[in-house]
This record gives C-alpha cells, structure tokens and sequence, in this order.
C-alpha cells in the first residue's frame, strides 16, 4: 500500500516555471516506477512523464518533451516534476501515480496508486 500526496501547484503565467513534489509513504517506494499524469476539463487523464525504480530511466510525451523533467529521491520517498517554458495548454490537475510494472507504461489502469491531485493553471 501506497498513500501519495502532491504539492506545488499554482497560477503561473505562461513561460514561466513550477515544480510539483509527489510524497509517498511506506518504505516500498523504490519498488515502484513512478509517473505523472494530468487531466484537463472535459479531457481524459493522459500520461505526461514516468521514471523507473532507480531513476536511471525517464520518458515523456511528446507534448512536454523538452520542457519538462521528472526526477526522484528514493531516499526521501519523494518524486518530483520540473515544469519550465509552461504554455495555456498545459493547465490541467497533476497527479502521481506509482506502478508496479516491471517495464515502460504510460496508461492509467496500469497504475495501482494515485494522489489526490494538485491544480496547475498557465495564464497567457
């Protein structure tokens, strides 16, 4: 069992920066591969960024490759997402997740965790 909890949302105008913080309780966390997922009004919840158990591996979709970067602290039980050059259309709700998965996974059923979500809003 996983409990997840993000923090670091916020109004920013667009360009600018935020980085969200993902806690996690338990001492498993390093056995889960980590992603981040958001999910805009009237939208489904699409992948945005994951990271493999050692944090040796990330990959990203296409729309925020480049601007974003998602790192973890395995020490802290912490996983992070950098967001830098934000656009409108980046606005959405965040949230973590932790898998189980032993390889690269991007959709949200193969996702047993969740966090409870933190706003992001990008003014132009």
């Amino acid at each position: 069992q996983v409990q997840l909890v993000e923090s670091g949302g916020g109004l920013v105008q667009a360009g600018g920066s935020l980085r969200l913080s993902c806690a996690a309780s338990g001492r498993t966390f390093s056995t889960y591969r980590m992603g981040w997922f958001r999910q805009a009004p009237g939208k489904e919840r699409e992948f945005v960024a994951g990271i493999s158990r050692s944090g040796g591996s990330t990959y990203y979709a296409d729309s925020v490759k480049g601007r974003f970067t998602i790192s973890r602290d395995n020490a802290k039980n912490t996983v992070y997402l950098q967001m830098n050059s934000l656009k409108p259309e980046d606005t959405a709700v965040y949230y973590c997740a932790a898998s189980s998965r032993v390889g690269v996974t991007t959709t949200p059923p193969t996702y047993s965790y969740w966090g409870q979500g933190t706003q992001v809003t990008v003014s132009s």
